[in-house]
């Protein structure tokens, strides 16, 4: 399932997607979310709420630009809604529009849907079927092939309009292609799965993106040489009102949006339901609340407006296929995820902060309608525990009460992987951080030596005012550390002493000139003292010659 995809840069972890997929068909890891191909039913309610627009639908324009060029005649068949697509344009202005592209003819898909209802109306009339639900709606279909197999017995085993549709251009036609354009990101899927039939599905939009480029504009006339009742059938209740509805064993109903469907699913799994012919479609109001149109126009009144008044009382004449020209199989598509162990949810659930009962909210607020589920879905690896906001509440609360404990200078919270999950103010002071957004998700190595944070991860023994400069930011600091056991956290608390360390230092540099100076001193009073001896043994000395010569002389005489 390649129809559906997700532009990475775009997607801010919101949650906005998974809490609208109706089977959580959408998986998280780094901050992203990851389309689950063989769970998800192309529904495109993700596709419709994402407000970064990070899901996209594959655009097939140039694998039809590639069939415009092959040589063979390439014919689109016009899902019925676009009549609500382009206002007030009707099938003549939308065939002359788009011949101009190079496409051989246009042709209303709506052919390939009396083909249809006329086949749902042989197997309520000729077969002795129980439950019978359309399978005109490929996301219903995949829905029911993925999440209620057991169910694959009551899908009528027919093709959908679209299916019908461009088989029968291609029996009229020889070596002709088959573009299906419509406002569906399923019938893209169902395109490339049942293989020889449509060789390519546009959107309304990819269509339009064509013209615009070629400076085509379809002209404003709805006028047309044919009306049909199948025209209905892109709205709610639309396939019911082209069937003739004439047998009295059957009840008929009409359930449309996909939540709905899935009940009605339930419903009839619990084997409470019989006799019952039910169209359904996965979209509010069918079609004409398709994806591509909810995303761009959502108009649900109007919409049925410019449908009803365009459809007719009458039926397209067509070559009616027999029963096995019709027929389509469906297969069941296995689930890759794994139930876990109960003892694995409980762990899982305990790791949420999901300690007693009690403590399970179920506030949906993760996408998910229990912890429980929640935590089953962690466990098969489609979300993390991070998702929780009341587990994130008591994570911050606990963070609190350990900084007013350890009254923190800086603060470091990271997870066990050693990735900073919050940084404070002062510690962006102290390592020079511009902005928390700078470091948050990436190793604690890339601001510290992370050896201590490993060291106290292991041992579980908490570090305490160790004092270390950090010279890469001209920095002292008192490191303290802590491991939250129950939340699975590291706690780095930093003391900027820095101050106190130039104090000291300045300190020791006066102690120690004191020192300088005193030794000084007393080595020039040594040299003064022993320059005064000098002299006086000089003085001396001379005394002793001059007296000791007088002596002399007064001997002599």
């Amino acid at each position: 399932m390649d129809c559906l995809t997700l532009k990475k840069s775009n997607c801010k972890n919101c949650y906005k997607c998974i809490r609208n997929c109706p089977v959580k068909s959408i998986r998280f890891s780094g901050n992203q979310a990851y389309i689950i191909g063989n769970e998800c039913i192309l529904c495109g309610h993700c596709f419709v709420v994402c407000p970064q627009n990070a899901k996209q639908i594959v655009d097939e324009t140039e694998k039809v630009k590639v069939l415009l060029h092959s040589g063979d005649p390439v014919v689109v068949s016009l899902a019925p809604s676009f009549i609500a697509n382009y206002d007030g344009v009707g099938i003549e202005a939308m065939r002359d529009a788009v011949k101009k592209l190079g496409f051989y003819d246009v042709e209303e898909t709506a052919i390939g849907a009396t083909m249809v209802k006329t086949e749902y109306e042989r197997m309520i009339n000729e077969e002795d079927r129980d439950v019978i639900i359309t399978s005109c709606c490929h996301s219903v279909n995949l829905l029911i092939q993925k999440h209620f197999p057991s169910l694959l017995p009551y899908l009528a085993d027919v093709m959908s309009p679209m299916q019908a549709h461009c088989r029968d251009i291609k029996k009229r036609i020889p070596n002709a292609r088959t573009v299906f354009v419509g406002p569906c990101i399923a019938k893209k899927d169902e395109a490339q799965h049942y293989e020889g039939i449509v060789d390519a599905a546009l959107t309304f939009d990819e269509l339009t993106a064509l013209m615009k480029a070629e400076g085509i504009t379809p002209e404003q006339e709805t006028d047309s040489s044919e009306n049909s009742r199948a025209r209905f059938f892109p709205t709610a209740g639309g396939i019911l009102k082209t069937m003739s509805l004439d047998n009295p064993d059957y009840s008929y109903m009409s359930i449309d949006g996909i939540e709905n469907c899935i009940a009605s699913l339930k419903d009839i799994e619990s084997g409470n339901v019989h006799k019952c012919f039910i169209e359904m479609s996965a979209c509010a109001g069918s079609c004409i609340g398709g994806p591509v149109m909810e995303k761009s126009h959502r108009s649900p009144i109007r919409d049925y407006v410019s449908v009803a008044g365009y459809a007719g009382e009458n039926d397209f004449e067509v070559d009616q296929p027999g029963r096995n020209e019709l027929l389509k199989e469906f297969e069941i598509i296995e689930q890759r995820s794994v139930m876990p162990r109960e003892d694995e949810i409980r762990d899982t659930l305990r790791q949420m902060g999901k300690i007693k009962p009690e403590d399970e909210l179920n506030c949906g607020s993760c996408g998910y309608n229990t912890c429980r589920e929640k935590a089953v879905a962690i466990l098969q690896g489609k979300a993390e525990i991070s998702m929780c906001l009341p587990f994130l509440k008591d994570k911050a609360e606990n963070i609190s009460d350990a900084i007013a404990r350890n009254s923190p200078n800086g603060l470091i919270v990271l997870n066990e992987k050693l990735e900073v999950q919050q940084v404070n103010e002062a510690a962006r002071r102290i390592l020079n951080l511009r902005s928390a957004e700078d470091i948050l998700g990436d190793q604690v190595v890339r601001i510290l030596e992370p050896g201590d944070f490993v060291e106290v991860l292991d041992t579980g023994r908490a570090l305490h005012d160790k004092r270390e400069y950090l010279a890469e930011y001209g920095k002292y600091v008192e490191k303290t550390i802590v491991y939250d056991r129950d939340y699975k956290t590291l706690l780095g608390i930093l003391r900027d002493v820095t101050d106190e360390e130039v104090q000291r230092r300045k300190k020791d540099d006066i102690s120690r000139q004191t020192v300088e100076i005193a030794d000084k001193v007393v080595d020039k009073q040594m040299r003064i003292v022993q320059e005064i001896a000098s002299l006086l043994g000089e003085t001396a000395a001379e005394t002793k010659i001059a007296l000791t010569k007088l002596k002399e002389s007064i001997s002599d005489e």
